[in-house]
């Protein structure tokens, strides 16, 4: 499982970084910021490639790129379908921010569709050889929000999204490779994880690598010499 962090930054932009977004093999993404279509081509990726889509929840920084991304496609004349696998509520959400951006846009007919599936707590989806299992979390966003855990049948990787401490993490990252972990705040903060609360957990995590992701300002500039960090272009 070849992992490349494509966008390891917050809503915001803190330290240049672009917004959240994970490769996985060239054709899966974790989460599609807004800023997602500019990161992939920065590091080479090629949007049609991607087959599919795994939105955590339904804040732009999450999912706000992938009306980017499908008008791309049809632009450049993509022909493979694409799955989007997102929290319930996530085709119109998706309409909604197409419709806000390009009047028109989700009504075209295009040479590849797009197929929008809905995440069910623990409840694993296959999809072809990837198996990805949703684990609710505390984050609100207008739609239950979520960890995700994506299995090949050799390795696992586990993301936390964006939430508040739930043990449900300790779920989603159970015995994974590779466990990449919100770190927001230095400390606690409504809806996010902060550094504080994931020292205190830490050694109940069982994941064999966590690396932070998604840090503030004030996270970035904090003494992060005992975590491992995630930046733009890293792969793993």
């Amino acid at each position: 499982m070849d992992v490349t962090v494509v966008g390891s930054g917050d809503a915001f932009g803190s330290g240049g970084r672009f917004q959240t977004c994970i490769a996985i093999d060239t054709q899966t993404l974790v989460d599609c910021g807004a800023t997602s279509l500019t990161a992939l081509r920065q590091q080479s990726l090629d949007p049609n490639e991607i087959r599919t889509i795994v939105i955590t929840h339904l804040h732009g920084d999450h999912f706000g790129g992938l009306p980017f991304l499908i008008l791309d496609g049809q632009f450049r004349r993509r022909t493979e379908d694409l799955t989007v696998v997102g929290p319930p509520g996530a085709q119109a959400r998706l309409t909604a921010a197409m419709e806000t951006l390009y009047p028109g846009s989700s009504e075209v007919r295009r040479r590849f569709d797009v197929h929008v599936l809905e995440h069910s707590d623990r409840r694993p989806q296959q999809l072809g050889d990837l198996t990805v299992t949703p684990y609710e979390v505390r984050h609100a966003s207008g739609a239950p929000a979520y960890a995700v855990r994506l299995q090949t049948p050799d390795r696992s990787i586990a993301y936390s999204g964006d939430t508040e401490w739930t043990d449900a993490l300790l779920e989603a990252a159970d015995d994974v490779d590779l466990f990449l972990c919100e770190g927001y705040s230095p400390t606690p903060i409504r809806w996010h994880l902060d550094l504080t609360t994931l020292s205190q957990q830490r050694d109940r995590f069982t994941s064999r690598q966590l690396v932070l992701t998604h840090l503030s300002p004030t996270a970035l500039a904090a003494d992060l010499g005992d975590w491992a960090v995630a930046y733009d272009g890293l792969r793993l």
